[in-house]
């Protein structure tokens, strides 16, 4: 099983989600998609798979353990915490739960990460999706996408389907290796100064990862929307 967790959650960026409340992972997906309409986008983050466990030190969106294997690791805690971890724990952390994954993690190089982009680049293209910030890193990747009639769990579904698809081209990755968690990570974004927060967080990841500035033909600057399309008329 693949114990990666970026649960699905809603409410407040991850800057202040520490205490967003998070659907029953049980709970039957109902028959018509429904998501909260107030929000105008939505912040998808791809974890990649084994980076950021249920029980990681910085906080997740889990609410329980599934596998045992990684329980001495460390309590839950429930949402990113507010001070987070000193990078000596975290590496202490993942040094640890590495070797219990099924599969070892993996990592996203300069040519793994031109792949995500362009699988992105078609996705959105073919779904007609509107994307205002994309940032994909070493082991993960951030997307800020309008609203749409596909709920966000959907549209981070059809993103990472489609990555997956060609970084398993690489002879390095297995058609039986996961890519990501397995589980959606999203938040609602519910106003413009919402979005322009995510926006330009997403925008500074690159650079915190020491990478290069990244920008993405499919990505299209923040027009304020929908407030500047109800100011022209």
């Amino acid at each position: 099983m693949n114990e990666t967790n970026a649960e699905s959650t809603s409410g407040e960026p991850p800057a202040s989600d520490a205490g967003a409340r998070l659907p029953h992972r049980d709970a039957p997906s109902p028959a018509v998609r429904r998501y909260d309409l107030s929000a105008i986008a939505s912040h998808l983050i791809l974890h990649g798979y084994g980076h950021w466990l249920p029980n990681d030190p910085r906080g997740s969106g889990s609410e329980e353990l599934r596998e045992a294997k990684f329980a001495d690791l460390g309590p839950i805690h429930h949402g990113r915490k507010r001070v987070q971890p000193p990078r000596d724990e975290l590496r202490r952390f993942c040094r640890a739960a590495a070797p219990r994954l099924e599969f070892p993690l993996l990592w996203l190089d300069d040519a793994k990460r031109q792949a995500v982009g362009e699988s992105f680049a078609r996705v959105a293209a073919s779904r007609r999706y509107t994307v205002w910030a994309c940032a994909i890193l070493g082991n993960h990747a951030h997307l800020c996408v309008r609203r749409h009639r596909d709920d966000p769990a959907m549209i981070w579904r059809a993103l990472a389907e489609e990555a997956g698809t060609s970084l398993r081209r690489f002879a390095d990755v297995s058609d039986d290796h996961p890519i990501w968690s397995n589980r959606p990570y999203k938040v609602y974004l519910k106003t413009s100064h919402d979005v322009k927060r995510v926006v330009a967080y997403i925008e500074q990841n690159p650079v915190k990862e020491e990478l290069a500035a990244q920008s993405w033909s499919f990505v299209t600057a923040y027009d304020g929307w929908p407030h500047a399309r109800s100011a022209a008329r």
